[in-house]
């Protein structure tokens, strides 16, 4: 593997920016001040921001790439390479594909699920970023739970989480939008839709001894979990008992505060900072940071958004950017356990991103360095071609 080293930008170390350059070894960041090898590549960050790789949490953007027009698919693999290539050009580095499994056929259906677990597990190796495969489980999806312990038990899944949609797929019955919506996503007629709604709803007495077995093997396989939309501290108490220690969306700032007490990771939206609040009319993001509330910010449904909304945290006065980044890196690292990535420091993993902030509120990535490779660039002319004595020179100097 190629070194790199990058000179003449504003590294984020230790938690302030600083004129630092930085030198990669073997997919790492490697020592300060270590010189450059002759099999270095040079990358000119003059009057750019040095920041960690993003790290994503929550995506599921990848399903308009899977369906782009209702009833329209594409192959997996087609979808997940196409993903690959948005979220990389987006700065991030590390992405976890929030694949929903749910009662439905269609888009969320176990077809899909399986299919593109696979793609993830066969495609790995050729993808840019570290992906990884983050489930969200309907949880009046009662037929999947065997199956889906199974892949807890065999290391196949990354993340896991427990959905319900249930009152909202209901209360979405009476609105003819939502319902054409649902439906179409389907692929069913509107009354086989009806049937099948009403098929699943009969079986919520079992749903809740589903919750706890599917916990008690995910706790088995040491696997992380999280409870989306969260509606009440007590609902948040109840998943915490089970050993769900991250509240993804909580509905109210009550639900969120009691998250935080508890010490637990608090996932929001980072489209709900772009856009200024959350496209559903429930808790302002940007508020609940503010507020010291929310812990995580993921992508959700727009890759663009982690990146967008670090800057305009900072843009607003809600945190300075050091502060506003560690929601997208070093945060999400420690809810996902991943201990060798999230902020620029020697031994950890070479996930790095050149930004240019020039333009307010318009980052723009320059360069992309995952896992130790330059996986994207924008700009060719960054590139330092020095030969190998006037680096060395330049080293020791």
């Amino acid at each position: 593997m190629t070194d790199i080293f990058i000179e003449g930008g504003r590294a984020l170390l230790g938690g302030e920016f600083a004129d630092a350059p930085l030198r990669i070894e073997d997919g790492e960041i490697g020592a300060s001040g270590s010189r450059h090898g002759r099999g270095s590549l040079g990358l000119d960050a003059s009057g750019l921001q040095v920041l960690p790789g993003i790290i994503d949490l929550h995506g599921d953007a990848f399903e308009r790439q899977m369906m782009p027009r209702p009833g329209v698919d594409f192959p997996a693999d087609v979808a997940l390479a196409d993903s690959d290539r948005q979220a990389i050009g987006n700065g991030i580095t590390t992405v976890f594909h929030a694949t929903t499994w749910s009662w439905e056929p269609g888009l969320r259906s176990a077809d899909n699920a399986r299919l593109l677990l696979e793609a993830i597990e066969t495609m790995r190796p050729q993808l840019a970023a570290d992906t990884r495969f983050h489930l969200r489980h309907e949880t009046y999806n009662l037929d999947a739970e065997a199956e889906i312990s199974q892949w807890l038990s065999d290391g196949r899944i990354d993340l896991f989480a427990f959905n319900d949609h249930m009152d909202s797929t209901v209360a979405g019955l009476a609105k003819p939008q939502k319902r054409s919506r649902m439906v179409e996503r389907t692929g069913l007629s509107g009354e086989a839709f009806d049937e099948l709604v009403a098929r699943v709803v009969a079986r919520a007495n079992e749903v809740p001894a589903s919750i706890a077995r599917l916990a008690q093997a995910a706790r088995n396989a040491k696997v992380r979990m999280l409870s989306h939309d969260d509606d009440s501290p007590q609902m948040r108490e109840a998943f915490r008992g089970m050993g769900v220690n991250i509240a993804e969306f909580p509905v109210n700032e009550e639900t969120a505060r009691a998250a935080a007490d508890a010490g637990d990771a608090i996932v929001f939206g980072a489209p709900n900072v772009v856009r200024g609040g959350s496209h559903t009319g429930w808790t302002r993001a940007s508020d609940m940071i503010a507020r010291g509330l929310c812990s995580v910010l993921a992508s959700d449904y727009y890759y663009p958004a982690q990146l967008l909304a670090a800057f305009r945290l900072a843009a607003d006065g809600v945190l300075p950017l050091a502060r506003a980044w560690d929601l997208i890196s070093a945060a999400p690292a420690r809810a996902a356990g991943l201990s060798d990535r999230g902020i620029l420091a020697e031994g950890y993993r070479a996930d790095i991103i050149l930004v240019d902030d020039e333009v307010p509120l318009r980052p723009r990535i320059v360069a992309v360095i995952a896992a130790g490779r330059l996986v994207h660039l924008t700009d060719s002319s960054r590139l330092i071609h020095a030969p190998a004595a006037r680096r060395e020179a330049v080293a020791a100097a």
